[in-house]
């Protein structure tokens, strides 16, 4: 599980926001305005007030020009051309950000050490990559000032925010309710918080894992998964859906401390029948402890011949069968276009979605243990082998 602390601190990977859409003046955008269907009327020539059959042209979507700059990207062709000559006699030098719709969405993620930065630098990558345009990036750590954010972010016309893992959704709480926010990066979020954001989760979707489950085993007929329903009441209700399209029974079952998880786990290994049944260890800091539970879990396991699956990629290399764990890229470019959709006018969609973008993750000697000998091919389509060849 992700760690958000605050250790050193973390450069800026992409340039920050240098000029806002809202700076224009009402006097360009008149000239433009202006300029336009003095062009449109001309090559018109006729009477019609409000397009240019030859161009494309609608003047009414020009209006609105200078506060939706990405509106500018889904322009006719033959518009553009019209939009930059005017730009040009007046003289502006920040054309090309308003055509590009430059610095529309910002990233708020944590000025956090290595490993993490590296992982949080690769969704951003992501991010830029999809959106297509110079993204703004803000690291926050413990003491940001909020205020001084919220300033940054209103000046440079930024109208989504992408907040990735704890400061960053912590410090997108706090920004001006104008703008839109996506959630990445982190694994759930409060369930009083959960109605008003959108994002994407980092837990894998159970759909993924239960397909993969009877590729490897198609025999698997019954699922065990213990879990807190603080953390993932929503995860649980998703498998559960899930499970049934797979013709699957999942047995899940509450816990609310490490005790009663423990207890719980033992009570499914006693009735587990290793030929049709599996265990599913999700991404959750209450019943899947790594100093208690997992070495139980896995000793169970092997003994047992009982599958373990996971939603973690540090379970693999200790034992459990196979694990999805999150494309950071992918999930950067998924994130990317959720904010785009936000850009758009899209309907906002309220929670949590499960993890999409995924890496595949296999034990060749416990699958081998389990029953489940992998041919070359076979191995060569999970993302990570262990033990490594």
């Amino acid at each position: 599980m992700y760690s958000f602390s605050t250790s050193c601190e973390l450069s800026v990977l992409i340039s920050s926001p240098r000029i806002s859409f809202a700076a224009i003046s009402w006097i360009e955008v008149g000239l433009l305005l202006f300029m336009t269907c003095t062009f449109c009327y001309a090559v018109q020539g006729s009477t019609d007030q409000y397009s240019d059959r030859s161009t494309g042209v609608d003047v009414r979507r020009l209006q609105g020009l200078h506060e939706s700059p990405a509106e500018m990207q889904v322009m006719s062709p033959e518009i553009k051309p019209i939009i930059t000559a005017t730009l040009v006699t007046l003289n502006m030098p920040k054309r090309q950000e308003i055509l590009s719709g430059k610095n529309t969405i910002a990233v708020i993620y944590p000025d956090i050490a290595e490993p993490y930065r590296s992982i949080f630098a690769k969704i951003i990558e992501g991010i830029q990559e999809q959106a297509r345009g110079q993204i703004g990036a803000y690291p926050v750590g413990q003491n940001s000032n909020a205020n001084d954010l919220n300033t940054q972010l209103t000046r440079g016309g930024v109208k989504v925010v992408i907040a990735l893992g704890r400061q960053g959704l912590k410090a997108a709480s706090e920004i001006d309710p104008d703008i839109a926010v996506v959630v990445g990066g982190v694994l759930s979020v409060p369930q009083s918080e959960n109605r008003n954001l959108s994002g994407i989760s980092l837990t894998p979707d159970p759909a993924l894992l239960f397909a993969l489950l009877k590729k490897l085993l198609p025999g698997t007929k019954r699922v065990f998964v213990i879990y807190d329903p603080q953390h993932n009441d929503w995860l649980i209700k998703l498998a559960r859906e899930a499970a049934k399209a797979q013709g699957l029974e999942l047995v899940a079952r509450e816990a609310h401390d490490l005790a009663s998880a423990a207890h719980l786990y033992d009570a499914a290994f006693a009735t587990a029948d290793n030929r049709q049944d599996a265990i599913w260890l999700p991404q959750d800091t209450t019943t899947v402890d790594d100093e208690t539970i997992l070495p139980l879990v896995l000793k169970e396991s092997w003994s047992r011949g009982v599958p373990v699956f996971s939603s973690s990629f540090l379970h693999v290399k200790k034992g459990v069968m196979f694990a999805l764990y999150p494309n950071n890229l992918g999930l950067g470019r998924d994130l990317a276009n959720s904010a785009l959709g936000a850009l758009s006018g899209d309907p906002p969609k309220h929670g949590l979605s499960p993890l999409r973008e995924v890496l595949t993750a296999v034990n060749l000697r416990t699958a081998s243990h389990i029953g489940v000998d992998l041919d070359y091919q076979q191995q060569r389509s999970f993302d990570f082998v262990f033990p490594e060849p």
